[in-house]
């Protein structure tokens, strides 16, 4: 039995012992070194060591590598992420024991309690873009901000960041209702989509969590209202909108054709000039996106305007990652039909010769809920090398698999292993090409072997 954010409340705290559970997850490794800025004791487990739990353990955080139901022994509490289920030993254990047992998102939401501003990116593509452009903002305002992203930043060298001013940044994902658990100052929609169909039921049961999201903002919301998606979630409830068109609140004038360049306009007024580092449509809504949420918070426009002229994009988005027999590596994070089109659309401003796509689905269920789209996505690389699908959180029971996809799309080519994708990128590599990794699984490493 999970318990409420108000008994969480009581066990972070200074002096308490607070023992984490896949601490080296994406948001639970940063959820980590924020606990213990606030003066609690932390202990983690892994199921495996990773670069995340070396660094957790520099920073004198316990680390233990493996599960097992002594880990626990000595917590006030326990926190794990969504991917521990009630089977896991250290969850037994803590049951067994008494000890309480806390998601992730809980904590998150005990902790944004305490700031004034609490700033709240959610989506189902862009949130970790537009969580590290505000955090551009915000640092070059001065603002000190506690952050919590998606994916590694380098301006502040790490996916988190505890600050001592009044603001907290952090991702807010949909999938299981996580952020429900949430208290926003400022609630951001970047859009919304089908996704995560293995827990929603449909889009308009997706529409409905958004909708409880917005409704938490203690202050404001910013919707993108070029997203009719996004505007039927929060009809009837006062908000702002962004996006292309004249009639959002805030919106582009003069906006360049490689979209890097434009003007923004803000409730009819000119807030600032936006020269962008980043590429493509998409990139330069989630600037749209980030301005208007620093507009609302009361940044002044040059401010925004430096902020977001030092973005050069976060890990795993479009990231150039080296060069191998004269072949240019990238990798990016897409992992869902509409997010590949951007990034597609992006490659092929760019002039390169071939394009070659390294595309690794993940979970059984995205792959069979979007395949159609997917195919339709996939064709348009030049070349096309699909990995097996990653599985995360699932097993196989719907007997889908990437060669599926290749036998739709000719001329691809399907592996079973990173591996024999590496040996074969390597034997194709050449000059004028590009080769993308794409996938929020571990595909990336396909690339980064080539480079080794």
């Amino acid at each position: 039995m999970e318990h409420n954010n108000s008994e969480l409340l009581q066990y972070i705290a200074p002096g308490k012992t607070v023992h984490l559970i896949g601490i080296g997850g994406v948001s639970m490794r940063s959820l980590g070194p924020v606990l213990t800025g606030m003066g609690v004791k932390v202990t983690g487990s892994d199921r495996d060591a990773s670069k995340s739990t070396k660094e957790l353990e520099e920073q004198g955080i316990k680390i233990i590598i493996g599960h097992y139901a002594e880990n626990v022994i000595g917590a006030d509490c326990v926190i794990r992420t969504s991917a521990v289920h009630d089977d896991n030993p250290e969850i037994i254990s803590a049951h067994r024991l008494g000890i309480p047992v806390f998601e992730r998102a809980q904590a998150w939401g005990v902790i944004m309690k305490s700031y004034q501003n609490a700033i709240c990116v959610s989506g189902t593509h862009g949130k970790t873009t537009v969580t590290s452009m505000i955090t551009h903002i915000m640092m070059e305002a001065d603002k000190d901000p506690t952050v919590m992203i998606g994916g590694y930043l380098p301006l502040i060298q790490s996916c988190h960041r505890v600050g001592k001013g009044d603001t907290i940044i952090l991702e807010a994902c949909e999938y299981c209702d996580s952020f429900l658990s949430f208290y926003p100052s400022l609630s951001v929609i970047l859009n919304i989509e089908e996704d995560h169909l293995d827990y929603f039921k449909d889009l308009a049961d997706i529409q409905k969590s958004f909708r409880k999201f917005a409704q938490l903002a203690s202050d404001r919301v910013l919707v993108n209202g070029d997203d009719p998606h996004c505007l039927q979630a929060v009809e009837g409830l006062t908000y702002t909108t962004f996006g292309f068109g004249g009639e959002n609140t805030v919106h582009p004038d003069n906006l360049c054709p490689d979209w890097q360049h434009m003007d923004v306009v803000c409730d009819g007024q000119f807030y600032c000039h936006l020269d962008l580092k980043v590429m493509g449509k998409h990139n330069a809504l989630n600037a749209l996106a980030s301005a208007a949420a620093a507009w609302m918070l009361g940044v002044p426009g040059e401010v925004a305007a430096k902020g977001l002229a030092t973005f050069v994009g976060a890990h795993r988005r479009m990231q150039f990652k080296g060069k191998y027999n004269g072949a240019d590596l990238y990798d990016d994070f897409a992992h869902h039909p509409d997010e590949l089109r951007a990034v597609i659309d992006v490659v092929k401003t760019m002039g390169y010769k071939r394009f070659v796509l390294v595309f690794q689905p993940y979970t059984y269920t995205r792959t069979v809920s979007f395949f159609d789209d997917f195919v339709r996505e996939l064709e348009k690389a030049d070349h096309l090398v699909l990995p097996e699908i990653c599985a995360a959180r699932e097993t196989d029971t719907l007997g889908i698999s990437s060669r599926h996809l290749q036998e739709k799309i000719p001329g691809s080519v399907y592996f079973e292993t990173l591996p024999e994708v590496t040996e074969y990128l390597c034997s194709i590599a050449r000059e004028g090409d590009m080769i993308l990794s794409s996938g929020c699984g571990d595909v990336y490493k396909a690339i980064d072997a080539m480079l080794e």
